[in-house]
This record gives structure tokens, C-alpha cells and sequence, in this order.
């Protein structure tokens, strides 16, 4: 009888297990097999927005700016030291912070022997010395930690001869003044700031064989034309008559020594003697207090109207001084310079936020941290909003409350100011896995140069992201508007798709955002607040790179409140949690269609009878341009449809990789052999005066005055293949990655 025990307790057993079966089936609720995906939550959106705070971005600055620090000074490093200790902070840090160094070629003055410019008499007596300090108006310009000025990367040397003036030293200006019968060799010459980059103007003087040159910032240029003391710095934001703006002179971006390769122990390094870039002539930057003494004085032809400034005098082309000025008539300007090269070790400072999803894709915002002094504006304006967001949002994370679904990267450049050198060595020793996860870099140096409107540069694909974020937080100062609203108010353009809305400037190499549009094809925005153009003629803001840039230029006259810090770090924010919280990336590659469609245009309006007479077509390219549109909005179609359902989460991955790699499609390294970093068929520098397709432009205006059949017609078509074959390839990027 065992058996029928056994088979009695098997059946009984079956039942029971039947039973919980079925109440388990329908127990557990549908859905629970398919939970909604990690998306923005509105909810944190707001709490952020609400805990950004502009007193706290008020005392980030007032210590950021404290001391005077330039790239690998003690006190640089020291704010290294304060980075890792806010990002490793128990209670508002990071999941992880380091620094990594790089040993990289930086350029300074001797303090032993420091830079001098004089006008010599005819016997060889100095009659005439300009300033090697600026003047110490508020107690903070006369440290020993205040870098004397200087043009950073220029030789050293004390050439003497006549001075001339040349404008803005672009090599047209020196044309000119071949044009009026002076002879330049051997000449000393004045120019002045803007027109044409620090570095091009020692270059373009070489090729007259000048023999040495000195820059200056006209107050026309910066100051609205004021330039007594009484009406600049320390009574209003102009700059004084004693301040000097330093800079880099060096043409390239990165270490000198070590192009395209990470400045690492391991890395081949280049004999000095192969290194270019630097200022062929010594080159040496004084105050436009100076500046009048000489230009003032100066004999010759009357210069042109629009080469005029505002020194309250009528400026002369030389060469030599007047008979009857301050100077004997055939005196000379000595310029000595006595810079040096150095190996520094410079440090990046890395802060990380592990996404909880999608950990290998990365949110990367970025500014650098040296100064050439106290450097309120620049850089210290961004570093104080950057302190501030990470804060925020290391709360969020240290409390359990948030964590991204994308990881978030935040990083402090080093030696930003001598050619963005440290951004630019992360992005050589990193380059494949930074193009693989980027999803876009944000970039906030200056955040505020004055407090009037918001100002964005970046790639058509993030303005959709941007707009989105600003539409949703209120501007600064009276009245209700948004930040949109405020914006559309200074920078407006007229859009065949959205109608009104606010315009984005393009990217150039002005901050570090240039290697990873440039050299990664990442898709990369600039924040910052900014003035009313219609009130100032000023190019940047006045006391730019001087030692007048302090923490009481910004508390009295750029910012008081600070407001408009608080709305770039919303703002930066914002599109912060956008990117790395939103389950589609809100990244609208469409809107790189009216980029494309209006370069097209230029070229059939402004080169399309040209190169019709030499047998050139830009069918190819029109055709091109159609098919990414089509093929942009049949991707936006399928976001939608998508959207609306309940898509399957490895779709969406795929969809992202596809919005998040469009940019890449557009590098070409080949395009432009005679630039270095620069592979971005469509934001590479423009020479030519046509606003199309930059390689395009360049090749016509080359070519315009050669021979049929020349090189350079030739250079035009390559130029056109090269854009076309890359609007193909994003054109296939963005259709369905299973149609090959």
C-alpha cells in the first residue's frame, strides 16, 4: 500500500501547486514585466532650478579670483586642490574626482629680465620708456604674482628701427602701407587688437620683414571711446589708459610639442626647432596710454578714415616722428623681449556622476581654470556657476534622490589660455572613446559678460534643447519674461520653418569646446549672458586679460546679484538634465537642414555663374542637401511614432547612437591638409568672403584670379566632393541602421 501513499501525496502536492499558480497569475499586475524606462523628471528639473543659488555663485567667485593664477602656478594648483575636495565631499560631491597632468610647453616672461619697450634717441639715450606694470588702481594689479604683460609664445629678441602703424596688422593693412611708398623693412609696428587673430598679426608683419611689433586695444574698439580715468576703471567697466591685454600668440590649439598626441610621458615630442605656430618676430602688448604717446607723434601719411581710433588725435602711418612732436625726429622704438620656454605640469580636474542606465554615454560640461591674472570674468565667472550646478546635483546624488540615466561629466581645463592645451590633450588621449560615448559637450568660460541677454553658440542640433530650457526659466531683472522671450529681444532670426526665434552663433576656437567640435565631431554648445550690442561698440568686455578683471569688476558693474550667473547656471542646468536624463535624446538633427539649405544658397547665388564658367556643377551638392533633408525628417517621423508608443528600449538606444553620431559624419581630416585639428566640413574657419560650405568658400576665393584647368580650380571640385560625400554618409547615418 506505500505506493498509493506516495502517488496520493503527488497528486495532492500537484494540486496545490496548480492552485498557487494560477492565483499567482492573476495576482501579479500586467505591467510589472514592463516598467516605464528612467525619463526626465519634472519634478528634479524644477528642484534644481529652484536650489541654484546666486549668493553661493557670488562667494565661489570671490575665492576663485582671490589670487592671481596662471596656468601651473602654486596658486592654480591650489585650485585644483579645492575642485577634488568639493567633488569628494561627503555630503554635495560626486561619485568620483581625479586630476591628471600633462607636461606641456608654456611660455613667460623673465622675471629677471623683464620686457621693455623705449624710444631711443639718435645718440642711443632712452628718451622715452612705456609701462612694464599697469597701474595699480585698487591695490590687486601690483602682486608679485601678477604676470607682467606679455605675448606669450613670442621670441625673444631687441630689434630697433622706425615705428609705423598698421592698423589691425591683417595682410591687407600691410599692403596698404606698401601701396603709400613705405618701406617696411626693419620697421617696429604698431597695431592694434582685433580684425585678425593675436598670433597673425607678428605672422603677416614677417612677411614684410618687419622686425618686431606691438599691439595695443584702441579704446574705439572697447571702451565706446572713452579713455581718461576719470570715465574708465575703477569709475565705470572700461578699461584704464595703463591696462594691457595678454594673451597667447601661438596659432595652434594643444601643446606645441606634442600635435595630435597626448602631452603623456609616452608621446613623441618635437625638436623645438620643428615647432610652428610661434611668432616668427618678438611681439609685445602695451596700454593704449602708451599707444597715444607713440601713434600720436608719428610723422607720415595721414591713415586711412577707417583705420582712425579714439586716442584724441589723428592717427599717421610713419615711418619715424614728427619734426616737432616729443620725440626727435629720427628716433626709434627698441622693443625687448626676454620670454622663455617651459615644461609645466598642468592638471585637468575630472568629475563624474555614473549614469544608472546608460553609464556609458557621456554628458560632458567643461570650463577651464587658469587665469592671466585674477581672472574674474575670464574664466573664473564659469568655474563659480560650474561649482555651484555640481553642488546641486551632488546633493540629489549623495542623498539617493537622483542619479542620471546618462553619466555626467563635469571638467576644469588647464592651461586653457595658452592655446586651449589641456582640453585639447584630453581629447588626443581619449579620442576613440569619447567619440564613441559623447553625447555633447557644454561649455561655460565666461558666463556672464555683462547681464543684458543670454548668448549661445553650438551645432543646429542642440538649439531645440536649448530653446526648451530656457522657455521654461525667468530672466533676470524686472518684468516676467523667460529667458527665451529676453533673448529673441537681442538675437533674433527669421526661420522658414519656426518662424522668429532666437539665433545661435556658430563655433569657432575661441574656448575649449573647439577641440570636440572640431577635432571629436561632437555636437557642442557655448553659454553665456552677454550685453547689448546696441549700446556698446565693445568687441568684449574692456578690462579682457588685464589685471583690472577682479572680483569687484563683476560685483559692481557686470553682474550685481549676480542674477545673471544664477540664469546661466538654470540654464546650463537645465540642458544638463535634458541630455542626460531624457529618455529620446532631445537632440533635432533636422534643424541642421536650414544650415545646409542656406550654404547652398550662398554658393548659387554668389559662386554659381562662376563656376559655371569653369564647367563646375553643384547639382551634386543639391542633390546632396535633399537627401539629408529627407532623410532628417523621416527620422523625426519615426522619433514620433516611437514616441507615442511603447517602444522597446534598445530602439531607442539605437535611435539615440544615431542623433548622438551625426555630427561625426561630417569630419573629414583630409579636407584641410593646411589646418591642424580642423576636420569639420561645415565649421571649419572661413577665409573666404562667400558664407557657404568653409572648404567651398576658401577654394573659390583662391581660385578666382588663376587660370582655367589650374590647381586651384581643381581644389574647388575636390572641395565640393568632400562636402557632397558627407552629407551622404549622414544622410545613410540617419536612416534605419538595419537599411545598409
Amino acid at each position: 500500500m506505500q505506493w498509493t501513499k506516495v502517488l496520493g501525496l503527488g497528486l495532492g502536492a500537484a494540486a496545490f501547486l496548480g492552485l498557487g499558480i494560477i492565483l499567482g497569475h492573476f495576482a501579479i499586475p500586467k505591467e510589472a514585466s514592463s516598467p516605464a524606462p528612467q525619463d526626465l523628471d519634472l519634478q528634479i528639473l524644477e528642484t534644481v532650478m529652484g536650489q541654484l543659488n546666486a549668493s553661493r555663485i557670488r562667494e565661489n567667485l570671490r575665492e576663485l579670483s582671490r589670487e592671481p593664477h596662471v596656468a601651473t602656478s602654486p596658486r592654480d594648483e591650489d585650485l585644483v586642490q579645492l575642485l577634488l575636495q568639493r567633488w569628494r565631499d561627503p555630503e554635495s560631491g560626486l561619485d568620483s574626482a581625479e586630476a591628471s597632468n600633462y607636461e606641456v610647453l608654456l611660455s613667460f616672461p623673465s622675471q629677471e629680465q623683464p620686457n621693455l619697450v623705449h624710444v631711443v634717441g639718435p645718440t642711443g639715450d632712452i628718451i622715452y620708456s612705456c609701462r612694464q606694470t599697469e597701474e595699480n588702481l585698487t591695490g590687486e594689479q601690483g602682486g608679485p604674482d601678477v604676470v607682467q604683460p606679455y605675448a606669450a609664445y613670442a621670441p625673444p629678441g631687441s630689434p630697433q628701427g622706425l615705428l609705423v602703424y598698421a592698423n589691425r596688422g591683417s595682410e591687407e593693412d600691410f599692403k596698404e602701407l606698401q601701396t603709400q611708398g613705405i618701406k617696411l623693412e626693419g620697421t617696429i609696428a604698431l597695431t592694434r587688437y582685433g580684425g585678425v587673430g593675436r598670433g597673425a598679426k607678428a605672422v603677416n608683419a614677417a612677411k614684410h620683414r618687419v622686425a618686431a611689433v606691438l599691439v595695443y586695444t584702441d579704446p574705439a574698439d572697447i571702451n565706446d571711446g572713452l579713455s581718461s580715468p576719470s570715465e574708465t576703471f575703477p569709475n565705470s567697466w572700461y578699461l584704464p589708459p595703463s591696462g594691457v591685454e595678454r594673451g597667447s600668440y601661438y596659432e595652434y590649439f594643444g601643446d606645441p610639442l606634442t600635435p595630435y598626441l597626448p602631452a603623456i610621458p609616452s608621446s613623441f615630442r618635437l625638436d623645438l626647432a620643428n615647432v610652428s605656430g610661434f611668432p616668427p618676430i618678438p611681439t609685445q602688448p602695451i596700454g593704449f596710454q602708451d599707444a597715444r604717446d607713440l601713434l600720436c607723434n608719428l610723422d607720415g601719411t595721414l591713415a586711412p578714415t577707417t583705420w582712425q581710433g579714439a586716442l584724441g588725435c589723428s592717427y599717421r602711418l610713419g615711418p619715424g616722428f614728427l619734426p616737432n612732436g616729443d620725440f626727435p625726429a629720427d628716433s626709434q622704438v627698441n622693443v625687448s623681449v626676454h620670454n622663455r620656454l617651459e615644461l609645466r605640469n598642468s592638471s585637468n580636474v575630472l568629475g563624474i556622476i555614473r549614469g544608472a542606465v546608460e553609464p556609458d554615454r557621456y554628458v560632458l560640461y567643461g570650463n577651464h581654470r587658469d587665469s592671466w591674472v585674477h581672472g574674474a570674468v575670464d574664466p573664473s565667472s564659469g568655474t563659480a556657476v560650474l561649482l555651484e550646478l555640481s553642488r546641486v546635483l551632488g546633493t540629489l546624488l549623495k542623498k539617493g534622490t537622483w542619479r542620471p540615466r546618462r553619466s555626467i561629466v563635469f571638467a576644469s581645463w588647464g592651461a586653457e589660455e595658452f592655446g586651449l592645451i589641456g582640453s585639447t590633450e584630453f581629447t588626443e588621449e581619449f579620442f576613440n572613446k569619447l567619440q564613441e560615448r559623447t553625447v555633447a559637450y557644454i561649455n561655460v568660460d565666461i558666463s556672464v559678460f555683462a547681464n543684458a541677454t543670454l548668448r549661445v553658440q553650438g551645432t543646429p542640433p542642440v538649439q531645440s534643447v536649448v530653446f526648451s530650457a530656457t522657455k521654461e526659466i525667468r530672466s533676470p531683472g524686472p518684468g516676467n519674461l523667460s529667458i527665451y522671450d529676453n533673448w529673441i529681444r537681442y538675437f533674433n532670426r527669421s526661420s522658414p520653418v519656426y518662424g522668429l526665434v532666437p539665433s545661435l552663433g556658430s563655433l569657432g576656437a575661441g574656448s575649449d569646446y573647439a577641440p570636440f567640435i572640431h577635432f571629436l565631431g561632437i555636437s557642442s554648445m557655448d553659454l553665456a549672458y552677454t550685453y547689448d550690442r546696441s549700446k556698446t561698440s565693445a568687441r568684449i568686455y574692456p578690462t579682457y586679460h588685464t589685471a583690472f578683471d577682479t572680483f569687484d569688476y563683476v560685483d559692481k558693474f557686470l553682474d550685481p546679484g549676480f542674477g545673471s550667473h544664477q540664469a546661466v547656471a538654470q540654464t546650463a542646468g537645465s540642458v544638463i538634465l535634458r541630455l542626460s536624463d531624457s529618455f529620446f535624446l532631445p537632440l533635432n538633427v533636422s534643424d541642421y537642414s536650414e544650415t545646409l539649405l542656406s550654404f547652398l544658397q550662398a554658393a548659387q547665388q554668389d559662386l554659381g555663374a562662376l563656376l559655371e564658367q569653369h564647367s563646375i556643377s553643384l547639382g551634386p551638392l543639391v542633390a546632396a542637401v535633399e537627401k539629408f533633408d529627407a532623410e532628417a525628417a523621416a527620422l523625426g517621423e519615426r522619433i514620433s511614432t516611437l514616441q507615442n508608443g511603447s517602444p522597446d528600449p534598445l530602439q531607442v538606444r539605437m535611435l539615440n547612437d544615431q542623433l548622438m553620431l551625426l555630427e561625426r559624419t561630417f569630419l573629414n581630416p583630409r579636407a584641410f591638409p593646411e589646418e591642424r585639428y580642423y576636420s569639420h566640413v561645415l565649421w571649419a574657419p572661413r577665409t573666404g568672403s562667400v558664407a557657404t560650405f568653409p572648404g567651398l568658400s576658401n577654394a573659390c576665393s583662391r581660385a578666382r584670379d588663376t587660370a582655367p584647368g589650374s590647381e586651384a580650380w581643381a581644389e574647388v571640385q575636390r572641395q565640393i566632393s568632400i562636402v557632397v560625400m558627407a552629407l551622404e554618409g549622414a544622410a545613410a547615418t540617419l536612416r534605419p541602421v538595419a537599411d545598409l
